[in-house]
């Protein structure tokens, strides 16, 4: 019996020490100007501070970095949204981030559904609970003309949705899909632009970028959203959702994506230049009618027809979805990528710097089946089955992975004019 025992102490003492190895810390680095008084970027990874409010970050997932400096995570555990690393004099996303800094603590949601999934962007945040119903705030063009739950001038009180629809509707240049009329259908849109107005257009598009890199919006509550339930049609469930400078998608357990928001280079992939999409509206990432640069989306639903050669080729529905600063891009169940939005510096891997405007397959990537995909403001970076990572857009930081020489820039010139994809080899 004594042998036994001490048999089990060592068992469990194994187990003990077992347990302290899979113990883990969630790292951060970059611009999170709430975590220390210096504000300055983080150059190295440093461990996240454990909240005070008991919630271990040994059950943290979906951790990510809102762009103009906070970040957030989902407790598993708890079901509450963490937020945490914003400053009261750097912008909007002390608003965003529940006016949380240097501590991570529960963004205070109108329910107590456990978040299951979310996702930031610039300036605003998504999230999905339990129960399916989707919540948004932050950044007002981000956020639909819905109900309004929770008001942040009112300290939080409760309200209807009528006086945020007042509010919404002084956006300017604000349009849903359906008041677009004839501006979304056929080639009648976006293209017919002459070469002087698309360069300048261009032009215009590559300083707003780098302003809005480089300073976070200001911290306006007038310009904020508070939590907000996206209404979707009947019957739609949620299973993912991405975030983009301005923009949001959300994928459903049939593979259809929507979207919502800022829409101005084509990253809502209704086929014009749309400003604001005010309501979510079904993307149709599908469509048999054409193929490659010039398909339609005549087809509203994103259906498929039965037995088509294209059908087989880019798949049934889509599986994956990722938000760039200003494009999108979708994985298909036959690991199709589809790519749409701004182009200006390749991100859509298409082998030109256009924006597209419909959501186009990556050709150059046909024969690879893509497993993963996301997107920064001026790149993108995907993962194909094999383990390969393919990069593409803008280097101007060294973010595809190739190097910043001479030599790899006649290599990305090379690649912008070819097939628009690079691959990055991981030891």
């Amino acid at each position: 019996m004594n042998g036994n025992g001490e048999r089990e102490k060592e068992v469990e003492k194994m187990e003990e020490e077992n347990d302290e190895e899979k113990r883990y810390k969630v790292l951060m680095w970059g611009y999170l100007p709430g975590v220390f008084t210096h504000k300055s970027p983080l150059n190295s990874p440093v461990a996240v501070q454990s909240p005070e409010t008991g919630i271990d970050v040994q059950s943290w997932k979906d951790v990510c970095g809102g762009g103009c400096g906070f970040a957030m995570a989902i407790s598993a555990g708890s079901g509450k949204l963490i937020t945490w690393g914003s400053a009261d004099d750097q912008g909007q996303s002390y608003l965003t981030s529940g006016k949380h800094g240097e501590t991570p603590e529960p963004f205070p949601l109108p329910t107590d559904d456990p978040v299951v999934k979310a996702a930031a962007g610039w300036a605003h945040i998504v999230s999905v609970t339990e129960k399916n119903d989707v919540y948004t705030w932050g950044w007002k063009e981000c956020v639909p003309s819905s109900k309004l739950v929770l008001n942040f001038a009112a300290g939080g009180s409760v309200e209807g949705g009528d006086a945020f629809r007042k509010e919404s509707s002084v956006l300017t240049e604000q349009e849903s899909p359906q008041s677009q009329g004839s501006k979304l259908t056929g080639s009648s849109v976006a293209h017919q632009d002459n070469k002087k107005a698309e360069e300048t257009t261009k032009r215009r598009r590559t300083v707003t970028a780098k302003q809005e890199l480089e300073s976070p919006p200001p911290a306006d509550e007038s310009l904020s959203a508070p939590p907000c339930i996206v209404e979707l049609d009947p019957g739609v469930k949620i299973t993912s959702v991405a975030a983009g400078g301005r923009h949001t998608l959300a994928l459903s357990d049939v593979g259809q994506v929507w979207g919502w928001g800022y829409g101005g280079e084509g990253q809502l992939g209704v086929g014009s230049r749309i400003k604001i999409v005010a309501t979510p509206h079904l993307i149709p990432c599908l469509d048999t009618s054409s193929h490659g640069a010039d398909r339609s989306l005549g087809n509203p639903q994103g259906s498929l027809t039965p037995g088509s050669q294209t059908h087989k080729a880019l798949g049934s529905y889509i599986k994956r979805i990722a938000c760039g600063g200003r494009h999108s891009a979708v994985i298909t169940d036959a690991g199709v990528l589809l790519t749409f939005g701004w182009g200006l510096y390749g991100q859509c891997g298409l082998g030109n710097t256009n924006d597209v405007l419909r959501p186009t397959c990556v050709s150059s990537l046909l024969n690879t089946r893509i497993e993963a995909v996301a997107g920064g403001l001026w790149h993108s970076v995907c993962l194909c089955d094999h383990g390969r990572v393919y990069t593409f857009g803008g280097n101007q930081f060294g973010q595809l992975g190739v190097g910043t020489g001479a030599d790899h820039a006649e290599r990305i010139a090379k690649c912008i004019a070819g097939d628009g994809t690079s691959m990055v080899s991981l030891a």
